[in-house]
């Protein structure tokens, strides 16, 4: 099965549709599926739900789906500095899922691990908590959550081979693999792709069996979100 596309838009044909659910990799802006996700705004798809740790950086990333109103409800550990983000939820423009961080990541391995719930003590007795079930274990009470799954996971990686194989880089890496295995179709885009048997079967992180198609990147952007410097001292 051939799994590599000629463009960002050739490996999004078909599967995009309006109301769709879609997993997002990166935080901050590190590790972002930044070729796929102008191809996304380009297809005018409305009323999605994005689960991604974040909605991007001004004028970047999945902030260009919140800008031209793509997105009905966004499923996230972070607002932080995101102005669009934060005042489209105020003026309940956007509907907001808000999650601890590690349990917004337990939730999408869940997905990928077919685990319906588990129980969580993070978020016991707050807002996180409201409305779902409580159990009480060896005397402490637990929250629990259910499982994250999405029509699209939008992937982007290091490497990757024809099979689907792939490597991240350090903190890029960051939801990239989960989400790859939780999604009904995994689109990748890679900054390199290389010869099959390039890797260590040991150096893998994600499995081929988890991507559907892949294509080279064509933005691969080192942003950095802030940047502090001061006057070197004089020695």
């Amino acid at each position: 099965m051939q799994k590599i596309f000629p463009s960002p838009a050739a490996a999004l044909e078909g599967v995009l549709h309006d109301g769709m659910t879609i997993m997002s990799g990166g935080f901050g802006l590190s590790g972002n599926p930044e070729s796929l996700i102008p191809e996304i705004r380009k297809a005018g798809v409305t009323g999605l739900t994005v689960i991604s740790n974040n909605a991007g950086a001004d004028g970047f990333g999945l902030w260009m789906l919140l800008e031209n109103c793509q997105v009905a409800k966004m499923i996230s550990s972070y607002v932080g500095d995101n102005k669009l983000f934060e005042s489209r939820y105020l003026s309940g423009e956007l509907e907001l899922e808000l999650n601890p961080q590690g349990t917004l990541a337990e939730r999408i391995r869940a997905g990928g691990a077919g685990i319906r719930a588990f129980y969580t003590r993070t978020g016991v007795g707050t807002v996180v908590a409201e409305g779902k079930p409580v159990e009480i274990f060896d005397g402490e009470e637990y929250v629990q959550e259910s499982w994250l799954r999405a029509d699209l996971a939008i992937i982007k990686a290091w490497r990757a081979d024809p099979a689907g194989n792939l490597m991240f880089r350090k903190t890029a890496r960051n939801f990239n693999p989960e989400m790859a295995t939780a999604a009904r179709v995994t689109v990748v885009e890679a900054e390199e792709i290389v010869p099959e048997g390039t890797f260590d079967p040991d150096c893998v992180h994600t499995p081929g069996i988890f991507v559907d198609r892949i294509v080279a990147s064509t933005i691969n952007t080192k942003r950095i979100e802030k940047l502090t410097v001061r006057e070197r001292e004089a020695s």
